[in-house]
């Protein structure tokens, strides 16, 4: 970011709060095709079903310190004793549906790891590859959801995923990259691939 304007100036949702607005900045809307990574925010967009991504996001370390700095090998060989230690810990949102929901993702995602190769290759081929660019003004004309994360979102829950439904799955698409839904006037929109529509 350059010192002439903020870039969350644009996109109205960090509202002022140190940790949203470093996230903004920094790490929404950035293609990311590292595994671990994807795997991190699957657990963590899962979680805030329900929940305001301020509250997922402030508990983020508590996640990366109970989850196995997530490893999905890790988390798909946490036992019942490893679920209730972690439902014992306020680091993290304490809802069993959610932690138990972690722990079968993290196989579903291993599953999918020996089918493609990687799950970046699983999950980038709903949108062939490359990032959606959106040109939206104002926050109230961002979509909840997409054609593309309504057809991947069932098609997680046919191979057996939790938590993951189409508003989850297109959270998860904006956060990796996926889809541009910076504001046209967020600086962050133009530095990843946003074009003025022509006239």
């Amino acid at each position: 970011m350059t010192a002439r304007e903020p870039a969350h100036s644009g996109c109205p949702w960090p509202q002022g709060d140190p940790q949203m607005v470093a996230y903004h900045d920094t790490q929404w809307g950035v293609p990311v095709h590292d595994d671990r990574t994807l795997f991190e925010f699957l657990v963590l967009e899962s979680a805030q079903a329900g929940l305001s991504w301020r509250t997922v996001l402030h508990k983020r370390a508590g996640y990366r310190r109970l989850f196995a700095d997530f490893d999905p090998v890790a988390v798909a060989a946490f036992t019942a004793a490893d679920i209730e230690r972690l439902l014992l810990d306020p680091a993290i949102v304490r809802n069993r549906a959610k932690v138990n929901a972690a722990v079968n993702n993290a196989r579903r995602f291993l599953n999918i790891q020996t089918e493609f190769g990687s799950f970046a290759a699983y999950q980038w081929q709903w949108t062939q590859g490359r990032t959606l660019q959106r040109a939206h003004r104002r926050i109230e004309t961002v979509e909840p959801r997409s054609l593309e994360g309504d057809a991947w979102a069932a098609d997680l829950k046919r191979r057996g995923f939790q938590f993951l439904g189409p508003t989850v799955v297109h959270a998860h698409m904006q956060a990796t990259g996926m889809v541009n839904d910076h504001l046209v006037g967020c600086v962050r929109w133009r530095e990843l691939g946003g074009a003025a529509p022509e006239a």
